[in-house]
């Protein structure tokens, strides 16, 4: 189990320290180096914008990797994104700027961040379902806080990574722009390779060899069977989960532009006080999902959702003092309550899904809640702060608050489910079914 709660938690890590040193340079650097046509305010639009390209792909990447994972095992498959998304990450620092090669620059960005999200779609799930399949029935919150604190490592990794190379560069340096940016990128190179050395070592896990060791035929692909059986269990959970990630990526990647770019804080606090800010979520998401064992997945859930209805409106207001408290204060508010969320969600989706399609159909629930949630609220948030409404955006997050307050209210509570087999609990599919090429 220790290999297991490693080899899933250092997965995620890596995954989302590629995933988010994107979003910082997108705050930071990506207007002047890939965009520096368009103006200050326009081209951070656009940053923002390939920002939620990932997005995109990434349900995609659900249904892509969640066929191999629930076709060819959890652990080949996990190697797979691993690999894809080092290689992405790597490519991007290596990417000339559009001052060298002109368009060409920004169309080669979206396209390997496509590819970012491709993997990042095919990775939580798999993670995830590692650590809930190995875990004793009774524990399985606790044994899915090792992926869910991921990024909270991955967060204070990019972000100290980032700060480092602002120190030694200095503040004001053009090297920043012209090549330190690339370091972050290419150090994740490193770090594929440490968590392919874990992810080679880990087993199978027992569920999905068991389920593979039991006579049957398919009849279709995991993809058709979640979306034919379960369509219901995942428009809900994607949902439901749709808060979680637009108050994530507001707090991650929009509000480290609107630290400096609006609060006027010096880029050295504002990423001092996102380190801070990885340590205060990952606490809390380990925390909500332990406690998620003892009164409920959906209970915590739903408690979040409401209280970031109000928090969503009184954000602004507080940011809008112009202190690196009141900062703080902003951006830890808005880490905890997705935290809470967070944590008892790598329990709650594969308890919702069948062992057959668990890959397929946690995948797409999570990353169709990463579309509605994290791919629109950044992007929406910079158009509106480009119009001088910031205040808006408090709107915005208390509706996505409002929206994920109505879906978690319909969850099941999961806590108690079987994941042997979700059959006869949650469908009325037959064992044995007529037989069509996977």
């Amino acid at each position: 189990m220790r290999r297991v709660a490693f080899a899933s938690s250092a997965g995620t890590t890596i995954e989302f320290y590629d995933f988010f040193i994107y979003g910082t340079a997108a705050a930071l650097v990506f207007p002047t180096v890939f965009f520096p046509a368009l103006g200050e305010s326009a081209a951070t639009v656009a940053s923002f914008a390939t920002f939620a390209v990932a997005f995109i792909a990434r349900p995609f990447g659900a249904v892509l990797f969640g066929h191999f994972g629930d076709r060819l095992g959890r652990k080949k498959t996990l190697i797979s994104t691993l690999l894809l998304m080092g290689t992405a990450t790597v490519l991007i620092g290596l990417l000339p700027s559009a001052n060298s090669i002109g368009v060409v620059a920004p169309i080669l960005l979206v396209a390997l961040r496509f590819v970012q999200g491709l993997s990042v779609g095919g990775e939580w799930a798999g993670a995830t379902l590692l650590a809930a399949e190995y875990a004793p029935a009774d524990k399985r919150g606790l044994y899915a806080v090792f992926p869910q604190i991921g990024p909270a490592f991955a967060f204070a990794l990019s972000t100290g990574t980032f700060l480092l190379v602002n120190l030694f560069i200095g503040e004001a340096s053009p090297a920043f722009i012209e090549w330190g940016w690339r370091v972050p990128f290419l150090a994740s190179s490193l770090l594929v390779l440490i968590g392919l050395y874990v992810r080679l070592k880990v087993e199978e896990t027992p569920m999905f060899r068991e389920a593979e060791a039991k006579p049957r035929i398919r009849t279709q692909a995991p993809f058709a069977g979640a979306i034919r059986h379960q369509w219901r269990e995942i428009l809900i959970a994607g949902g439901a989960l749709a808060m979680l990630f637009a108050f994530f990526y507001i707090g991650t990647a929009y509000l480290t532009s609107y630290g400096t770019a609006v609060v006027g804080l010096s880029r050295a606090t504002v990423l001092g006080i996102g380190m801070g800010g990885a340590v205060v979520f990952g606490a809390v998401i380990a925390l909500s999902a332990i406690y998620s064992d003892h009164i409920g997945r959906k209970r915590i859930v739903l408690a979040s959702c409401v209280v970031a209805v109000p928090w969503g409106l009184a954000l602004f207001p507080i940011l809008d003092h112009g202190t690196a408290v009141t900062f703080a204060i902003g951006l830890y508010g808005t880490l905890v309550i997705f935290a809470a969320s967070y944590g008892p969600a790598g329990a709650l989706l594969p308890e919702m899904f069948r062992t057959e399609y668990r890959y397929t159909g946690a995948g797409i629930a999570y990353n169709l809640a990463g579309v509605i949630g994290g791919g629109t609220a950044p992007m929406i948030a910079s158009r509106l702060s480009d119009a001088g409404n910031a205040s808006a955006i408090g709107w915005v997050l208390a509706g996505f608050g409002l929206l994920s307050v109505v879906c978690a209210l319909m969850l099941p509570e999961t806590k108690s489910r079987s994941m042997e087999d979700t059959r006869d609990e949650m469908t009325d599919v037959p064992l044995v079914e007529t037989a069509v090429p996977a």
